[in-house]
């Protein structure tokens, strides 16, 4: 199956404030997209993702002159693929808050004329649902055939089935939950900390001083990672294999062969990623609750997106977001009457499972858009 190939992002400027959750506003901010595939005639044909953590607006394809560039779900977007950008007009939006583009905390407060920091406003995923929506808009498009996004991407879709309901006729939540458990605040706690207490970190406004909380990042990613696997895939993959056979002369040598690799990644990661971004992004998952202004009842509140369809698929090995949390979702929409598929993966891959190429799981996603671009599209 082939890529898209080449793609170039695009900038899109919005004067207009942004309201957000937290009663602050953004004010003159950007929105990095990129798109993929043809609008059809009637516009009905647009499908946004929705990214996760670490992730952006470069869903698929590659960028000219740079190498290892594929976007991040490359293997599902594409000509041919599942979501095939032969039938469909893919978007892809990095959300504000970002530190891929999209206004963030690197980027200078209009208030100061210096970087905002820490001094970003928090936002929220229904501030990120209100963005993507304002990109939708200007694209001319009415109505999306899917909103498609996994992990906190998935949390994005199940959002614009309540907050723009009429705006979409699909929504495909990959690997995800209604909210985050106290297990999961519990992990993005202790990696938010890791960087908040990196001496680098200078209260978020590290820019000014010319360094980055590096130490914290590597920590942050290295617990972000592990709950990312399934015991099962880190067995399989690592073992209890060490790196030189014996024991070593100090405890603080890198020993097992998980040690590297985990070290690894977050060497990486803090080269790349920024930590207020980090915080803002942690703190908008656990954030993100819509039974809770409906006193607790997800059925209530999945009540506006009645003549929705839904699609929700889950791994059997995912523990940050496991299927029980997918169910509960499913519960809603069924008691709500509404056209819901459910798919629960036998995979052994853990939450990163969603990014990878099971068969089974591109085989599931791959029918149900088939039955999305044969599907009649009525017009008001």
């Amino acid at each position: 199956m082939a890529s898209v190939g080449y793609v170039k992002a695009q900038q899109m400027r919005f004067e207009q404030d942004l309201p957000l959750q937290s009663g602050a506003v953004l004010r003159d901010y950007s929105l990095t997209v990129e798109t993929y595939g043809t609008l059809n005639a009637d516009r009905s044909n647009a499908v946004l993702v929705c990214h996760a953590l670490n992730a952006s607006h470069h869903v698929a394809g590659v960028y000219e002159g740079q190498a290892r560039s594929e976007g991040w779900w490359d293997n599902l977007v594409g000509p041919g693929k599942p979501l095939d950008t032969d039938r469909f007009f893919v978007i892809g939006v990095n959300n504000p808050g970002s530190c891929f583009g999209s206004t963030g905390p690197m980027d200078t407060n209009p208030a100061t004329g210096q970087p905002y920091g820490a001094d970003f406003p928090v936002v929220t995923v229904e501030d990120w649902v209100d963005a993507q929506a304002r990109v939708v808009e200007r694209l001319g498009i009415t109505q999306l055939a899917a909103v498609l996004g996994g992990s906190l991407g998935g949390m994005q879709a199940l959002c614009w089935t309540l907050r723009y309901p009429d705006r979409l006729r699909h929504c495909v939540a990959v690997a995800t939950a209604p909210n985050l458990s106290a297990q999961n605040i519990a992990f993005n706690e202790v990696a938010r900390r890791a960087i908040v207490t990196d001496p680098d970190f200078h209260g978020g406004h590290f820019y000014a001083h010319g360094v980055v909380p590096k130490r914290g990042l590597r920590v942050a990613r290295m617990i972000g990672h592990i709950t990312y696997l399934s015991d099962d895939s880190m067995e399989a993959k690592f073992g209890r294999e060490m790196r030189e056979g014996g024991i070593g002369y100090s405890t603080q040598d890198i020993e097992f062969q998980i040690e590297s690799y985990l070290r690894h990644q977050g060497d990486k990661f803090s080269e790349y990623f920024d930590a207020n971004t980090y915080l803002l992004i942690t703190r908008a998952l656990d954030y993100f609750d819509p039974a809770k202004q409906h006193g607790g009842d997800l059925t209530r509140a999945f009540q506006v997106a009645r003549d929705k369809k839904f699609l929700l698929v889950s791994f059997t090995t995912d523990w940050r977001f496991s299927p029980t949390r997918s169910r509960e979702i499913v519960k809603a929409l069924v008691d709500n009457r509404v056209d819901v598929s459910y798919a629960e993966i036998d995979a052994p891959h853990g939450h990163d499972a969603f990014l990878l190429d099971d068969p089974r799981y591109h085989g599931v996603m791959r029918a149900y858009f088939d039955r999305i671009a044969d599907e009649p599209v009525v017009t008001a």
